[in-house]
């Protein structure tokens, strides 16, 4: 890892652990009435904002009568305490991630860390007896991914992969209209994702701006995207062929800095960006770089930047569909636009996020039969984060009872070929070449999607 990650001694071997008698026998770590509660026992390691907020203070506010968290974990000491006060919890810290396995013995883990550590996190938490919720991407190369399928299956723990766009009532609304045959049989999809300069440039300033962080925007961002696809196409992805380039953001510039609050050139600079007016990143961030050098306000013409700023893919999927895809990081509004082609008409939409110039409590996307005129679809909107989505997942993974009519849920076939297509596009790029998907893991791509989702 690069130096804002130091890791040293935040995995260590449990030998120690085991050897003065604390793990205890895989039957006691399934009985959680032995702690005297009836609520599931959670734990969470990287506690950033992602993990702190949506996965750690929300849970605590909407489901705290079933859920309790018995441990958190980070490399940064600070950090992680801030979490615990943003959260509200009483549960025993950690800086070692074995450690806090053995002695909270949480029923699940939830892993919000950088997405290059998911894999470790992931498969030592299986074998250490806890089923997983991670975040999207559910790791960054073919060798990981790989590495977490065969866990699970050697394990018998699950895997649940936080794909919450699916969630959002447009895109489900889609996906019903489409599996009900409104078009016909899909032919094809253009797909185009536009990040604008605030939210784009985010990622340029944070530790995504390393490949080997974040294995890029291909896997990071576009895997919420691919996911999406695979799941409105009901096929599995087969081929991928792609350009990437950075040309906007790292060395494209003529001035630079170490990060925005020390910068000479910040009043001239229209991507200087105030850290110090939000008061919970200055909690989580500033007030612990001491700790592990990270700076959440890095600047985004760093000249170690080396990712990808503007994307196109074609994506072939072994039932035919044929797919346009690109992103954009440096767009004047945040958005996307979609049309799915099919026999007998098409499905489209153009989303723009954010637009203040637009106060409606739905969302909408045209419906043409062929030969026929266009019909306007409402749907809407929901309360949350990533259009409603954030909140439905939720309620999916943690209410009881809940019917997953419209296979949302993701597990970790899904979660694979998601990211497989960001890493065959990635090698793409580098290659020169087009990237067979059954080339990367075991799995075989199918004509018709396999729905191998966790319990």
């Amino acid at each position: 890892m690069n130096k804002n990650f130091p890791r040293r001694d935040f995995i260590k071997n449990a030998s120690t652990l085991i050897a003065g008698g604390l793990l205890l026998p895989s039957e006691t770590l399934k009985a959680s009435n032995i702690f005297g509660s009836t609520k599931k026992r959670f734990a969470i390691v990287g506690t950033g904002d992602r993990g702190s907020g949506m996965w750690g203070k929300d849970i605590v506010k909407t489901y705290g009568d079933s859920i309790e968290f018995v441990g958190m974990c980070d490399k940064n000491s600070g950090r992680v305490n801030a979490a615990k006060k943003i959260m509200g919890v009483t549960c025993p810290t950690f800086t070692n991630f074995e450690k806090m396995m053995l002695e909270a013995k949480p029923e699940v883990l939830i892993v919000t860390t950088v997405d290059a550590t998911h894999s470790e996190f992931i498969i030592r938490g299986m074998e250490l007896g806890a089923d997983i919720i991670t975040e999207k991407p559910m790791t960054t190369d073919e060798v990981k991914c790989q590495s977490i399928l065969d866990a699970e299956k050697r394990t018998g723990k699950k895997v649940t992969v936080a794909f919450n766009y699916r969630y959002s009532p447009q895109r489900a609304k889609m996906y019903e209209m489409l599996r009900a045959g409104a078009i016909g049989k899909i032919t094809s999809v253009d797909f185009h994702w536009y990040l604008d300069v605030h939210h784009g440039a985010d990622y340029f300033r944070r530790w995504h701006r390393l490949r080997e962080n974040s294995g890029s925007l291909w896997v990071h961002k576009a895997t919420h995207h691919f996911d999406l696809l695979n799941w409105w196409i009901d096929s599995d992805p087969e081929e991928v062929f792609a350009y990437g380039a950075l040309e906007h953001y790292g060395k494209a510039n003529s001035f630079r800095g170490e990060n925005c609050r020390t910068c000479v050139h910040k009043d001239s600079c229209k991507f200087h960006f105030d850290i110090t007016k939000n008061q919970r990143y200055v909690d989580l961030y500033v007030n612990n770089e001491s700790f592990d050098g990270y700076l959440r306000d890095g600047c985004v013409f760093k000249e170690d930047i080396n990712i990808f700023d503007k994307m196109n893919a074609s994506i072939k999927y072994k039932n035919g569909v044929q797919v346009s895809y690109s992103l954009i990081t440096y767009a004047p509004y945040e958005g996307y636009r979609i049309a799915f082609n099919g026999t007998e008409g098409r499905l489209e939409a153009w989303i723009q996020e954010k637009n203040p110039t637009t106060n409606v409590d739905y969302d909408e996307f045209i419906y043409t039969k062929n030969f026929g005129k266009p019909e306007f679809i409402k749907v809407t909107k929901t309360e949350g984060g990533h259009g409603g989505g954030d909140n439905l997942m939720k309620e999916m993974l943690f209410k009881t009872g809940k019917q997953d009519d419209l296979k949302q849920k993701a597990g970790t076939r899904d979660g694979a070929l998601s990211c497989l297509i960001g890493i065959a596009a990635r090698n793409s790029c580098d290659s020169g070449k087009p990237i067979r998907i059954k080339d990367l893991t075991t799995i075989e791509p199918q004509i018709q999607k396999v729905y191998a989702t966790p319990s």
